[in-house]
């Protein structure tokens, strides 16, 4: 019902605003949810288990078939102990219904279950996958404005320095060195907005890719960093116990787990019997001439049991095949546990580690442009040299850079926690 409305609002906003697209980070999400590709396939795989599992117990269930044929011997006479016998045109109609039993059906049907399992796992697995990913290009886009628009900001002050010293080296007051570091200070802030937004590009790109969206569509976030940043919600994932049974990679390998016993079962129901069972119903008519020889009964029951007796012990490698993958399986599920324990430790650290790094990285860039502005400021007065300024620059963008990839850092560590732990 959500995503419902959702979908109404979203429609009315882009017919309002042609191909222009508003989205919080829950909205950006719902509408991956409801409109992914991706997604539409593993509910489609959901469904394609429900028609199957109903396939095999429509197996067990009795069949009927309807026949009919039409036979004409072309004036031919049977000749019978002297008698001559008419083999006149006739015309056969028949219901037959059948129905046949065995252990291994049953153990299929089971399966089938196990598959319809697995297939919706994999599908609330992808539905948190295609969240995750909308969360980091969502912050990706919004790190990368907030970086064009603190660059920008920066290339103005520098070009207003510039022009400074261009009208000093005019007047004679200053060197035209000084205003060539700065030309080059210039070119490179101006490379590195551009090289920011081709990749601010990319992330929208990607954005459209993932909520299913035309290439032509422009979205816009109307969510911020600050409001979407809470450090304290992040810390708190430290602090929550590892439920390894909740985790959609360990339930996938346990239901394959169970999927390679009940092979195990199938393999051994090849020993039992099958029974089968049928009832026939036949009309013999003969076209405009008396009837000839007759011998289709109009009413016919069967019943049949299969029992294997010797197969020259390929059934008993075949129990045997199914018991090593099962066994296989086992291994497999046991690795995994231990590499996800592993994992965890392994998420926490990271987390810890993007905390103390944002944290320095965050302090880093405020001091660094209170000191790009000092030496501005100083330089304007004559108390600062070019270089001194083309240094700051240089601090100033490489912190901003690490500041960047600090932040990303730290909201991939989180995403990665909350994945694992299925949050």
């Amino acid at each position: 019902m959500t995503g419902f409305f959702l979908l109404v609002a979203c429609g009315l906003c882009a017919a309002q605003e042609g191909t222009r697209l508003e989205l919080s980070l829950e909205q950006a999400q719902q509408y991956a949810l409801d409109n992914n590709r991706t997604l539409s396939n593993a509910a489609l795989d959901v469904q394609k288990s429900h028609a199957t599992r109903w396939k095999a117990i429509a197996s067990m269930l009795p069949q009927v078939n309807v026949q009919g044929d039409y036979s004409n011997f072309l004036g031919y006479k049977l000749n019978f102990g002297g008698m001559s016998i008419p083999m006149n045109p006739n015309g056969t109609a028949s219901v037959t219904a059948a129905v046949a039993l065995s252990g291994a059906q049953v153990v299929a049907i089971q399966t089938t279950k196990i598959a319809e399992r697995m297939a919706d796992l994999s599908q609330k697995q992808s539905e948190q996958q295609v969240r995750d990913q909308v969360k980091t290009l969502y912050y990706s886009a919004l790190v990368m404005e907030e970086t064009v628009k603190l660059l920008e900001e920066n290339l103005g002050n520098m070009q207003q320095l510039y022009n400074y010293t261009e009208a000093s080296v005019k007047a004679g007051i200053a060197e035209q060195t000084d205003a060539d570091q700065l030309l080059v200070q210039l070119a490179t802030m101006q490379t590195t907005i551009s090289s920011s937004r081709r990749s601010l590009e990319m992330v929208y790109n990607s954005m459209l890719l993932q909520l299913g969206l035309d290439v032509s569509t422009e979205i816009v976030l109307t969510d911020t960093i600050d409001r979407l940043l809470n450090l304290q919600t992040a810390a708190e994932l430290l602090t929550q116990d590892f439920d390894i049974e909740n985790n959609y990679n360990w339930q996938l390998l346990n239901e394959n787990v169970n999927l390679a016993r009940k092979q195990v079962h199938s393999a051994r129901w090849a020993y039992a019997p099958t029974l089968s069972a049928y009832y026939q119903y036949s009309a013999k008519t003969y076209f405009g001439k008396d009837e000839g020889m007759n011998m289709t009964p109009p009413d016919m029951i069967g019943a049949s049991v299969s029992i294997p007796i010797f197969s020259s012990f390929s059934r008993l490698k075949a129990v045997k095949e199914a018991k090593f993958d099962y066994e296989k399986q086992l291994n497999t599920l046991a690795d995994t546990e231990d590499a996800l324990r592993v994992q965890h430790r392994q998420l926490c650290y990271n987390l810890k580690t993007a905390f103390e790094t944002f944290n320095t990285q965050k302090q880093n860039i405020d001091v660094t442009q209170r000191v790009f502005n000092n030496i501005s400021n100083k330089y304007e007065v004559g108390a600062a040299s070019s270089l001194d300024l083309t240094n700051a620059g240089t601090n100033l963008i490489s912190a901003q850079s690490s500041y960047v990839q600090a932040l990303m850092e730290l909201v991939n560590a989180q995403i990665a926690l909350e994945e694992l732990l299925n949050k």
